[in-house]
């Protein structure tokens, strides 16, 4: 078993411990239909694929950072994924509202290929040192901000822009998080590592 399959079953434990939510398939709830069993506004599909991947994104947030809270005893990684879990059930409760479902995957397991590959890179490379870990953190964070900011220009609806841009603030709260770990530990400064320089150093107020 390798370390990183031997993280995720450690993760499993401690989520199973957590009060989570799941999003049934909408197949199984009533694609359309809101909480009183009248239609829900429509959605485009690229409003629908956003809220379902922003999701999966949050929770490899989440995940990772649970895997790292394993190895280093960092308050980063005891708050911020706890702070992570809140940014799913906010997705999962406008998927609520628009009828749209998904099932939550186990831990360190995702529907996106691309999420899952980076999850397992992410992980591979925080095991490395506490300072790699930090900078795991750090990406993770530009990347959600980034694509938080992608989707809230691709929504015309109120509500989910609104709980983008709370999701980005909380982002970017939390890049201050792992940088100032960072910086505290190594004496370097931190260099973007998705982000262009000059938008890290605004939302570091540098």
């Amino acid at each position: 078993m390798n370390r990183t399959t031997l993280l995720a079953l450690i993760v499993g434990g401690i989520v199973a411990g957590w009060v989570i939510t799941p999003v049934i398939a909408a197949k199984d709830k009533g694609k359309g239909k809101g909480a009183g069993g009248g239609s829900a506004p429509v959605l485009t599909q690229a409003e629908t694929d956003g809220l379902q991947f922003m999701h999966e994104e949050e929770k490899l947030a989440r995940d990772v950072y649970l895997a790292m809270g394993v190895l280093y005893d960092q308050r980063v990684f005891v708050n911020i994924p706890r702070s992570e879990q809140r940014h799913m059930e906010a997705i999962q409760g406008l998927c609520g509202k628009y009828g749209i479902g998904f099932n939550v995957k186990e831990p360190g397991k995702f529907h996106d290929p691309e999420l899952q590959k980076l999850y397992d890179r992410l992980v591979e490379r925080g095991t490395v040192s506490r300072q790699d870990a930090f900078l795991v953190g750090a990406l993770i964070e530009e990347i959600d901000i980034q694509d938080l900011r992608d989707r809230i220009k691709r929504t015309q609806h109120n509500d989910i822009k609104a709980v983008y841009e709370n999701l980005e603030r909380g982002s970017m709260r939390h890049l201050n998080a792992f940088v100032f770990n960072f910086e505290n530990r190594t004496g370097k400064t931190y260099v973007a590592q998705k982000m262009p320089q000059s938008e890290v150093d605004k939302t570091l107020n540098r």
